[in-house]
């Protein structure tokens, strides 16, 4: 991972440098916050900013949404000083860590960061041939299609795949495409010049140039506008990027994969997603099973989690009911893998006892059952539902029971927009434009689970 110290960490700065190189981050050193954002401008990118809590944490975490760097900012100063503590994460840290700087605090920072994103717990043999076919395609520099349902793990496996290859030692850049509105896609892709467009404040490296060298990851393709993947296509054919407001392409050197939830033949049929594109794309196919699909991963999945949380919230970790484990073996799993993980989340927090008991364990909905036929109208007789379920949702509007889907999924997932949106159906910029919608008419929104969105 990538570290960002911000200022002189009250002479500690070499102390945490070096704690955070023994752990494998790359660090780099800036003065100040304009300093930093330069840095970023310039396409040197971050995964993670630590910066001295005497500093303008608040200016920071501004600039940061105001310019779409979504990174999590760490306050760091003296042991004794509360006040500034509280200040920081009131601004927007999302830790405090004190100084003089303890290595295993660093170092459970770092892996917080880092978790998971480049190996799978798995027993599956339909995961075991997606292994399988990740290792051999790895070394190559063959574009790759990553399809599956939501919550399968096509991020994860896009990392697997990168930290195989021969450009692991370079950096990897991941662009939700679904997540970015679409006037902004473009300049977070290719970059700006300084003035090319209202706001434009200074030249912004894209994300092609920043991963020079290393792997491009475009999550949810199928999100983007037919114009862009004009441009996307040219893009890979010359491999050169314009930014916008430039004079001169620029050459980049990348590796490109991409993932959908989506049916890609179906999208290009529907004229949504360009064929040469698709064709480009598409060397080399990777199709990530649903969970239904490998029940045998529910069982090592559920207690790889218990363990994570667990460890995260200071609870003994717990063991699984066999009553328990048929429970989850039984559910559908629409959120798959994702889904999984937040109801084991949610589980270790609200089981008592030893033993994790079926009690604990909340789903939404359980496997679908048959209805029963719905007897026509007959003369002078009311058709009535097949079950008494349905009886609440008459003589409601369509829009009323949209929004209380909604806000119950989005609470059923802790205020995590992203879960929340593939457990829904939707993309998260539909979710998002719904919740302030909803906010607006008065109604109470759920708020975002802290890291998430």
């Amino acid at each position: 991972m990538r570290l960002l110290i911000i200022g002189e960490l009250y002479g500690q700065i070499g102390a945490a440098s070096n704690i955070a190189r023994s752990r494998g981050a790359k660090v780099a050193h800036v003065a100040d916050i304009e300093a930093a954002m330069n840095t970023l401008r310039d396409g040197h990118g971050a995964d993670l900013i630590m910066i001295e809590v005497r500093e303008d944490i608040e200016k920071l975490v501004t600039l940061l949404m105001r310019e779409r760097f979504n990174l999590p900012v760490i306050a760091c100063g003296i042991k004794n000083d509360k006040d500034a503590a509280v200040k920081a994460i009131k601004s927007g840290a999302k830790e405090y860590i004190p100084l003089p700087p303890d290595e295993e605090l660093i170092a459970a920072v770092l892996e917080a960061i880092t978790e998971e994103t480049q190996s799978f717990v798995y027993a599956s043999a339909a995961m075991g041939k997606v292994i399988a076919m990740a290792d051999q395609i790895a070394p190559s520099d063959a574009s790759i299609m990553i399809t599956g349902e939501s919550g399968t793990g096509k991020e994860v496996i896009a990392r697997y795949i990168h930290k195989k290859s021969k450009r692991s030692g370079n950096t990897m850049i991941c662009v939700n495409c679904a997540a970015i509105p679409e006037n902004l896609l473009e300049s977070e892709l290719f970059g700006h010049e300084k003035g090319a467009f209202t706001g434009a404040v200074a030249r912004r490296i894209g994300k092609f140039e920043e991963a020079d060298g290393g792997t491009i990851l475009l999550d949810e393709i199928s999100e983007m506008d037919m114009r862009l993947q004009s441009k996307l296509l040219r893009v890979l054919q010359e491999r050169e990027v314009d930014r916008i407001g430039g004079n001169k392409p620029v050459k980049v050197n990348i590796r490109v994969l991409a993932t959908s939830n989506r049916n890609m033949q179906d999208e290009v049929k529907k004229g949504t997603f360009r064929e040469d594109l698709y064709f480009r794309l598409n060397v080399i196919t990777l199709q990530m099973p649903a969970l239904r699909e490998r029940l045998e991963d529910i069982k090592p999945l559920s207690e790889h989690f218990i363990e994570k949380y667990s460890k995260a919230n200071g609870i003994p970790a717990r063991k699984l009911s066999e009553a328990a484990l048929a429970k989850l073996t039984g559910y559908h799993w629409p959120g798959n893998v994702r889904e999984l993980e937040n109801t084991m989340h949610r589980t270790i927090l609200l089981a008592t006892g030893n033993v994790i008991e079926p009690d604990a364990i909340f789903l939404q909905g359980m496997p679908e059952q048959q209805a029963a036929p719905v007897t026509p109208a007959g003369a002078g007789n009311m058709a009535k539902p097949a079950s008494g379920n349905t009886g609440g949702l008459v003589g409601r509007t369509v829009d009323s029971v949209e929004q209380e889907l909604i806000l119950d999924t989005l609470n059923y997932c802790l205020g995590n927009r992203t879960h929340a949106a593939n457990i829904l159906g939707i993309s998260i910029r539909t979710l998002r434009n719904k919740l302030k919608q909803y906010g607006d008419n008065g109604a109470p929104i759920p708020p975002a689970l802290t890291g998430t969105d």
